[in-house]
């Protein structure tokens, strides 16, 4: 399984006082605009190291803005993010930081072991190979280890994404709708992951509407036409009631 660093505790300065880590993500008056209308309105957001949150709201309502835009794959309108304490994109942050697309992209010419090859070479982890076997177990996809994903069912492709997004070093896990095309086989799998994943002290931060996923997690952030409509307790009734509610 992946590795995760330990960046969530408390350090000592020189002065000797003891300095707490900046917050995982950090959003500050974050909007985003594309020229005919605001997608996020200004979102004050602190996901703190090892959080799991559940990121809901329906088509539209800035879930894929606001995380395309912690990677540093979107620029920002006005505002501001940070990761652990890094400008998004910088490789200072971008080392911290694994990113599952709800749109998965491959190379058409390298099967799915050598992209897990290629990706966990990338980010410096020498010794990947039982880490990617048994990641590809779990997925049940093993037998399609030399096979290419871009000729992939969209369910393939799906946990074929899964893998890449965890054979690396991460602190930080952002995922998009992660369960869309999946059999109930690959549901649970990625389920048991995400446990692991926050189990080992990542901060998992996941747009999905995944009743299972829901249950497993204390906050839910909750959008709606680019604004904060709720920000709490999974269990609490207002988050129910935003889930639930019509577009």
């Amino acid at each position: 399984m992946s590795r995760h660093r330990n960046t969530g505790a408390p350090r000592e300065s020189h002065e000797g006082r003891i300095e707490q880590s900046p917050a995982a993500v950090r959003t500050r008056n974050l909007a985003k605009d594309y020229g005919d209308g605001p997608v996020l309105l200004p979102l004050d957001l602190d996901v703190e190291p090892g959080e799991r949150i559940a990121l809901i709201g329906h088509n539209g309502s800035g879930k894929t803005t606001l995380l395309r835009m912690i990677t540093g794959l979107l620029d920002v309108t006005s505002g501001s993010i940070s990761v652990f304490g890094h400008a998004p994109g910088s490789l200072e942050a971008r080392r911290h930081v694994s990113y599952l697309s709800d749109t998965p992209v491959f190379y058409d010419d390298l099967s799915v072991w050598e992209h897990l090859d290629y990706t966990a070479r990338l980010h410096g982890v020498v010794e990947w190979e039982q880490d990617a076997a048994d990641l590809l177990g779990q997925l049940g996809i093993y037998e399609r280890a030399d096979d290419l994903p871009s000729r992939f069912s969209r369910g393939l492709k799906q946990k074929a994404a899964i893998a890449l997004a965890l054979i690396r070093p991460f602190d930080v896990l952002l995922v998009d709708e992660p369960f869309v095309g999946l059999d109930a086989t690959g549901r649970d799998a990625l389920l048991a992951l995400l446990d692991t994943a926050g189990e080992r002290g990542a901060t998992l931060l996941v747009a999905t509407h995944e009743p299972s996923f829901l249950e497993r997690v204390p906050r839910v952030v909750a959008l709606r036409n680019g604004a904060l409509m709720f920000d709490g307790p999974a269990q609490d009734e207002s988050a129910k009631a935003w889930l639930h509610s019509p577009s």
